[in-house]
Parts: C-alpha cells; structure tokens; sequence
C-alpha cells in the first residue's frame, strides 16, 4: 500500500492524489502539513527534510516534490495511461508540467491575497499587478490548445497534471480574467474527469 502524507488543498498534494487515481495505484493518504502539523515530527522530517507536502512511501521508497512523484506513478504505474514510451514525447509532456511552477508566479499571490488574506488587509494594487501578469502567462497556455484538447496533444498527460491545479484556482478567483476562451474549454475538459474533479475542483480554503 502506498502511504500519501499531505493536506488535500495543498495543490502539491492534489496533484499527486490526482495522478494516482489516473494511474489506478492504491494508496492510503495522511493528514500532515498546515494545521495537522507533523511535519515538523523526527519521524517526518527523516523521510522529507525539507518539512512540507506532499511525501510518498512505497514499500522502502521515498520520495518527496511532486513532479518527481508524478513522474514516478506514472512510470511504475501509469503504463497505458501517464506512462509515454518514447522519450522525445514523453520530454514534451513533461516540459509542461515543470512549466507550470511558472503560473505561480502571479497565481500565487492572487491566492493568498483573495483565499488567505481578509478583504479589509488585501493591497489591491499588488493583486491588479498580479492579475494582469497572470492573464499574460495563461497567455501562453491559451495559444498551446489553440488546436488541441490538451496541452501536449490530443492526449491527456502529466503536462496537464502539472497545470491543472493552477487552472482550477486560476477560475475561482474573483477577478476579470479577460478573453482566454481556449483555456475555459480546457477546464471544463479537464472537471469532467473523475480524478480532478475528486482531488483538485474542490472549493479554496
């Protein structure tokens, strides 16, 4: 059984339980991280030094950052699914999803600033700033699906693994987020799968 450790609204967690659900791995999930603590426990820390979410033990393996976990479900697990054989494409899918850090440049201020922070200590000017360099960088995401359904093709991948909990929050903020049409068909693509709409279309807290 595969031992998950993470809060499910850390979007690092979200992305790991999402692609085990797409791979089909069995897995058992722990509370740890924000208010559960543990993190900061001997027992944790010798498994992930850096004391954050997610970490994932299979048998006597274990690894934290959420792409490298990504990558390893959908190698171990992923075959006919995640899993891309040939290593230039498989390159491609993968590029996406280390690109997606990129979004939370300005998406992770505009959570912060709208989920985390109360109206009356917001700085508006700081999350305008934020706003507009985001519709700038999903920019780049809405030209990729010009003219497919996902962002490395016409299959889904750990790419879009990597941008989706970003998509999702991206569209709850209370914000314009100007003309990006593309990106909205893609988040409704990726709501009507099982395992995103379980792990990561869930409300901001």
């Amino acid at each position: 059984m595969i031992r998950i450790w993470g809060r499910v609204n850390s979007s690092n967690v979200q992305k790991v339980l999402w692609a085990a659900d797409e791979v089909g791995a069995k897995y058992e999930r722990i509370d740890a991280g924000g208010a559960f603590g543990v993190v900061k426990e001997p027992k944790y820390l010798a498994m992930n030094p850096n004391a954050l979410v997610p970490t994932v033990e299979d048998g006597d393996l274990v690894l934290w950052e959420s792409n490298v976990i990504v990558r390893y479900f959908a190698a171990n697990y992923g075959k006919g699914t995640l899993w891309i054989e040939d290593p230039g494409r498989r390159a491609l899918a993968e590029k996406w999803m280390d690109w997606g850090f990129t979004l939370g440049g300005p998406n992770g201020p505009l959570f912060w600033g709208y989920v985390r922070t109360p109206p009356d200590k917001r700085d508006p000017a700081a999350l305008e700033a934020h706003r507009v360099k985001a519709i700038e960088i999903w920019g780049i995401v809405e030209r990729q699906l010009q003219n497919q359904p996902y962002i490395n093709g016409k299959d889904f991948s750990v790419g879009d693994i990597g941008l989706g909990v970003f998509v999702h929050r991206w569209h709850q903020f209370p914000i314009e987020r100007g003309s990006l049409p593309n990106l909205a068909a893609y988040y409704e693509r990726l709501k009507a799968r099982p395992a995103y709409a379980r792990h990561v279309a869930l409300p901001l807290t």
